[in-house]
């Protein structure tokens, strides 16, 4: 278990310049850095793999940020332009040597309607069908594509991992794996233990942060559970702090942080570093 930070909490959008945080991460103890690419020709992946390997950090994984404009099931446009997108990334992952691109791959995020049941029967038709050509290549390139479960006030499409079963079996593809998220999970699942047991051998990335998105362990989320029901599953992918402050303001009014969570960002990481790899090694 490799324990990773990931970049929308200290910069977004993230470009070759944001490569000056990997000092600091590593200064502060992670193993690894989850890289959110908003815009794939703003970076230069064989670079920022340099800059990573310099000071002996990795890259887990890959987390995609899906505006209104990538969305598996919205219009011909944005289908495409989703499509090209995780295309992208995918092939970026490789570059970084990362195992994983991670985040809800679906849909675009803050897309919530009272669908009727036909509609969502033709909508989750249409997300299997753009992801067997997007698992296909993620597949030939030794990448696997996680789908992350959103709370309710984000998508209306995929809350619970049961919902990410449902789809993977769906999909009918290797390279389609589980990711899970304490906060999401917090939510929207009645246990996040039995949530991650639901997972099994299927689970392959795992963000940890506070039940308001602060740093873990800060709370009142039952860790040692999810402790136990990750060694039971024998989980041995990434372990990200995905948290947000007011200090990336893009990020901060996309995540809805309208005050000051934590006394710092610098806290979130390193007193959830710590916390974590007492709690979860």
């Amino acid at each position: 278990m490799k324990f990773g930070i990931n970049s929308f909490l200290f910069t977004f959008p993230f470009t070759n310049d944001s490569a000056q945080w990997f000092k600091t991460f590593k200064k502060w103890g992670f193993d690894s850095v989850e890289i959110a690419i908003d815009d794939p020709a703003a970076i230069d992946p064989a670079y920022l793999r340099s800059e990573l390997d310099k000071v002996g950090l990795t890259c887990c994984s890959v987390c995609g940020a899906f505006g209104p404009d990538r969305d598996l099931r919205g219009t011909p446009e944005a289908q495409a332009n989703s499509s090209a997108y995780i295309t992208a990334l995918i092939d970026q992952a490789v570059v970084l040597g990362a195992p994983v691109v991670a985040g809800p791959v679906y849909s675009a995020v803050g897309r919530r309607n009272a669908e009727e049941p036909k509609a969502k029967r033709e909508q989750w038709r249409t997300v299997v069908k753009n992801l067997k050509p997007l698992c296909k290549h993620a597949l030939n390139k030794g990448v696997e594509i996680c789908v992350e479960p959103l709370n309710r006030f984000e998508t209306d499409f995929i809350n619970t991992v049961e919902q990410v079963l449902e789809l993977i079996e769906d999909v009918g593809s290797p390279a389609l794996k589980v990711h899970l998220d304490t906060f999401h999970m917090n939510i929207e699942q009645k246990f996040q233990a039995d949530a991650i047991k639901k997972a099994g051998k299927l689970l392959r990335h795992f963000h940890a942060c506070g039940c308001d998105r602060g740093t873990p362990g800060n709370d009142h989320i039952a860790w040692d559970e999810i402790a136990a029901a990750l060694k039971k599953v024998k989980y041995d992918g990434g372990v990200v702090i995905e948290s947000f402050t007011q200090d990336v303001k893009i990020i901060a009014a996309a995540a809805a942080i309208w005050r000051q969570i934590e006394p710092s960002r610098e806290e979130i990481a390193t007193k959830g570093l710590k916390f974590l790899r007492k709690t979860l090694a």
